[in-house]
This record gives structure tokens, sequence and C-alpha cells, in this order.
């Protein structure tokens, strides 16, 4: 995104008083989504997840406004204005349908430094003066009749003055606690009365004056302070866009490995209802020829309606996730036709590593608290209060300010003539040019210094808002102390959490093996008669839902090991996240589909089998 700057009127002249242009939201989806569309299906690798999300996600597009919103704050800092607290915290992100065992919270609870949440103004302390320059014009056309009451001064009983005011003044303060301002003044005069020596005549003087602050609101610390501020909410912006960015892609990152875990899911329950269905196909032959009881018919229809139930609800999970997935990867959600009837087809599956590499909690704690955000964030907003502190502290002392004021002065018009022929004050007799002559010659200057000296006798104000920053100063550094306990136990977490994870995985998978075992040997023994259908229908349910388990332990895997590059900080590098990419919403990756594509998973409607 790009703010340009104004464009005509008369350049640089007029160009502070034209708005600069800012551009509408953009609510088009990239290319890439389109390009991995086939026959109404999206295969999506988990590098296509992510690249999606950095290109399409709503929540990643707001955050990208905040550098820009920041640095307009620095701009109206840098004119002397207050701060302003614009903007939204970092979005938590889309959640699974359906999700049990490890949490997806990587912060373990921690709250995410919302520096921008109001529009609420605050000056605490001296105050910053305007740095932009001031220009100041000023005219006035007066017409007036006053009645007098002594002819022998004005001449006459009614006396008209028609005058013209001309003030042009230019002022500028800077950050030292120096103010200056020149003003140039022009007056002109002209009354119906001859006991003015001068008559029309005109006043004109230049005035220069400066002051400066030597106690309260002196140095560049105590009224540059809120510049500086707004730099440090610069930073803090362009960190809150790489939080938000960590937590997007670590949830559509899970979003993604659920979606998997669901398909896989599907799949074992469609072998589980066909398994049940063909139970039910032979015992139907077996009763016809007399060789079992009609009960066992009775029994194995019962499951394949139990089976078709499990796999309604698999199909259910599957599209809402599909749904939610889509929804998170493109900026108008499902609205458009074609995104909301595609099926999304996963390319990839999740890997297991035969052994876990997984360093020493006191090895991992150092560098998570080196690369987690929240604690550079915490740091910088700690820098911030005591840069305030500085400027707060300056509040109380007394008001002391020196200033000098020099001004020039002249005064010119048209004679009146005495009787005898000659001219009262020849010096002063002539045209306009001849004032601003006596002006710049300083013939009639005027000189003046002095000193302002303001003791608040309780000062209360100044005592109470020190004492207050000090005091939030101090929750901020507990609460930056917090921040590195709460990192550590996030660490531990993660690592405790990923070890369970680990053995769940391997448990579910010995216990899927065994009862796969357990459900070939029954079915072996009731080939030869020694076993009951009933054995065999419980041996299929135990072993669909063991093939679930191992699932959803899978997809728990997956979300510990996200977890754990959250709580380290490793996310944007383990799945090679450019900042500078997320920041420009261009991917330079292409995505490529493999050359045979997966046949999509069935999830429309299950029409039940009736017994003829």
């Amino acid at each position: 995104m790009r703010i340009d700057p104004p464009k005509g009127g008369l350049g640089w002249l007029t160009r502070p008083y034209q708005q600069r242009s800012v551009p509408p939201i953009n609510l088009a989806n990239t290319d890439r989504l389109e390009a991995l569309v086939r026959a109404g299906n999206l295969y999506l690798s988990a590098q296509d997840v992510i690249a999606l999300a950095l290109e399409n996600n709503l929540d990643i597009e707001i955050q990208r406004y905040g550098p820009f919103l920041a640095r307009e704050i620095t701009r109206r800092t840098e004119g002397g204005q207050l701060l302003r607290s614009v903007g939204v915290g970092v979005a938590a992100g889309p959640t699974s349908v359906s999700l049990t065992g490890v949490s997806l919270n990587a912060s373990g609870g921690g709250s995410t430094v919302n520096v921008n949440s109001s529009n609420v103004l605050t000056q605490v302390g001296p105050t910053t003066p305007n740095l932009d320059p001031q220009l100041n014009l000023f005219a006035n056309f007066s017409h007036s009749t006053s009645v007098t009451t002594n002819t022998f001064v004005t001449g006459t009983t009614s006396l008209v003055n028609a005058s013209r005011s001309y003030q042009a003044q230019l002022s500028k303060a800077n950050l030292w606690g120096t103010s200056a301002q020149l003003t140039f003044s022009s007056s002109t005069f002209k009354y119906n009365s001859q006991a003015f020596e001068l008559n029309p005549f005109s006043q004109a003087n230049i005035d220069f004056q400066v002051s400066q602050n030597l106690l309260q609101g002196f140095g560049r610390q105590v009224l540059g302070r809120n510049i500086r501020v707004a730099k440090n909410q610069e930073k803090i912006s362009d960190l809150q866009f790489k939080q938000q960015v960590i937590t997007t892609v670590s949830a559509v990152l899970n979003l993604y490995w659920d979606l998997v875990s669901f398909n896989e899911d599907l799949k074992a329950r469609k072998d589980e209802l066909a398994t049940a269905q063909q139970l039910f196909d032979d015992n139907k032959k077996q009763v016809q020829i007399g060789t079992l009881a009609p009960i066992e018919v009775t029994r194995a229809e019962a499951q394949v309606y139990t089976s078709q139930q499990d796999l309604l609800f698999s199909q259910t999970n599957l599209l809402q996730q599909e749904t939610v997935l889509k929804n998170a990867l493109s900026r108008n959600g499902v609205a458009s036709p074609a995104l909301a009837l595609v099926h999304v087809i996963p390319l990839d599956t999740v890997s297991v590593p035969e052994k876990e590499d997984i360093k020493p909690v006191d090895e991992l704690v150092p560098q998570a608290l080196a690369k987690r955000v929240e604690i550079e964030q915490a740091n910088i907003n700690i820098a911030s209060s005591k840069i305030q502190l500085v400027a707060i502290k300056n509040g109380l002392k007394p008001s002391l300010q020196v200033f000098a004021d020099v001004t020039n002065n002249g005064l010119s018009g048209s004679p009146n003539y005495l009787g005898n022929g000659t001219v009262t004050l020849p010096y002063l007799t002539g045209g306009y040019g001849n004032a601003i002559a006596q002006i710049f010659r300083r013939n009639y200057p005027s000189y003046s210094a002095g000193l302002s000296l303001s003791i608040p006798l309780r000062n209360r104000a100044a005592q109470s808002d020190f004492v207050t920053t000090a005091l939030g100063l101090r929750q901020s550094e507990l609460g930056l102390q917090k921040s590195l306990n709460q990192v550590r136990v996030d660490v531990q977490n993660a690592v405790i959490g990923m070890r369970q994870a680990r053995v769940r995985y391997d448990s579910a998978v010995k216990a899927r093996i065994l009862q796969q075992q357990t459900l070939d040997a029954d079915r072996k023994k009731y080939t030869l008669g020694a076993s009951t259908v009933l054995q065999v229908v419980q041996d299929q349910q135990a072993l669909s839902a063991a093939q679930s388990t191992e699932q959803q332990a899978l997809a728990n895997y997956s979300h510990a090991r996200i977890a754990l590059d959250q709580a380290l900080g490793n996310t944007l590098d383990v799945n090679s996240v450019s900042i500078a990419e997320a920041q420009s919403g261009k991917v330079e990756r292409r995505s490529a589909l493999p050359a045979s594509l997966p046949a999509p998973a069935e999830t429309g409607p299950v029409q039940p089998r009736q017994q003829p």
C-alpha cells in the first residue's frame, strides 16, 4: 500500500493544505488461489496454505495498515502535536471445527501487546510546542465617527477617522523550549481635522520577540518525548504485524493438518461401512441357504446403520473444516461461488520422525527469550515509559522564562503647512516608503528584556503525574518479568506436549495394528465357524475407533509441533516465511501442482441400503 502525496494546485505552496490519497481496500484474491483449482477441487500443500494466508488473509491485511498508521503518528508528533492511539490488536485466528488434545495457544494464556486501542489524545507533563512554522495575516478596514466636546483640540465637533491596518506574523518554536516571533505591522490613518501635523499618516514597525524556557519545558528530552515515543510505536507496530503473521500462519497450519486428519478419518469410516455392508450381504446369503440364524442379519444391518452415522459425522466435519480453511485463505471468504463450491484436497501428510531431536529446556529458553515478539514489545514499551517519565519529572520544576523584544518603528505622512509656509516635522514628511526606511535605519528603536517565574506552591498535579507514571512503569517492569516467566512456562509446556503427543501417537499406531490383527484373526475364526458375527462387528467398530484415534493423535502431534515452534519463536524460520513478502502481500514462490493429483473424497449424503 502506498499513500500518494497531493497533486495539482501550486506545487509546494498548496501541498500542505491538500489531502493525500489513501487507496481503497482491495478485496480481490491473488491469482495463486485460482491456479490451484482443478475440476472443482482446490489442491493445497502446506506451503501453499501459508502463501495464500500471507497474500489473502484479512487479519494480516488489517495489520498491514499498522506501520502506515504508526508513521503518520510520528509525522503528527514531529509537528508538535499529541500522540494518537490507532489500529487494532492481534487477531487470534481461525480454529478448527473439532479439536481435542494439545492447545493451540502457544503463549500459554499470555496477553497480546496492543499499543493501539483507542483514539484518546493525552498530554501529561510540559506542553509540547507547535513545531510547524506559523504564518498569520491580518487586515482591518474601518471608518469611525466620534463626537468631541473640545473643538480646541480637534478643530471639529465630529472627528472622522478612516483607517487601514495590516499585520503579518511569522512564529516558530523548537524542541529546546525556544520560541521566536517576527511581526510586521502597518496602519494608515486619515482624519477630518487640521489639528494633526501629519494627515493622513502611516505607522509601521517590525517587532522581534524571543523567549526561552530555563526550567520547566527545557530540552529536547522533555519537549521531544512524543517524537521518540512515536518512533518506538513504529517498532512496536512492525512487531505487532510480525506477531499477527506468526499467529495466522500457525492457525492456518493447524486448520490444514486437521483437514488432513479429517480426510484420513473419512477413509477409515468408509472402510468401516464397506466392511459392515459386506458382512450384511454375506449374512443374508447364509440365512437364505439356512446356515445362519436370521438374527445375525439384524445385527449386521444395525452395524451398517451405525457405520453410516459415523461416516456422516466424518463427512460433516470435513465439509465444515473446508469452509473454515477457505474463509481463512480468501479475502471475500466463501462469497465467491467458484470458491464456495470447490472441495479442498490436501496434498501433504503429517510426517513423524523416527526419533525426536528436542534439546533440553535450559537450552531452549534463552533462544525463546531472544526471539519471542512480546518480550521485545515489552522492552520497547518500558523504554517509552522511561522517556515519558523524564519529561514528567521536568514538570515538577517551576516555570522560568527569559524573553527579549526588539522593535523598530517608523512614521510618515502628508505635511500640515503653517501659515508662514514652513513644514512641521520635515523628517517625518513623505510617503509610505519613508516609514519603511526609518524602520531599516532603526531611527526609532525600542528594547525590552525580562524574565517570568511561576512557582506553584503545592504542585499537586505535577507530583501526582510523576508518581502515577512511575507506578505505571513499575507495573510494566513487573509485566515484563511475568512475560519472561511465561515464556519459560510456554517452552516447558510445549516440550512436554510434544513428548506426550509423540507417545500418544506411537501408542495409537500400536493399538491400531493390534486391533487390525484381532479383526483378521476373528474373521478367520468366523469363516471356520469358531466365532460369531457379533464378535466380528465389535472388532470392526474397535478398529474404526483405533484408526480415528490414530488420526487424531497424528493431528495432535502436528499441533504440538506448531505450538513448540510458536513457544520458541521459530514459526517464521521453520516455515520459510519472509516478513518482507508478508508486508507486500506477494509471495514470490510459485505454486505448482504434481502431475498425479489425488482423487477427491466423497462427501455427499450417505444413502442407506435397505434390506430386500
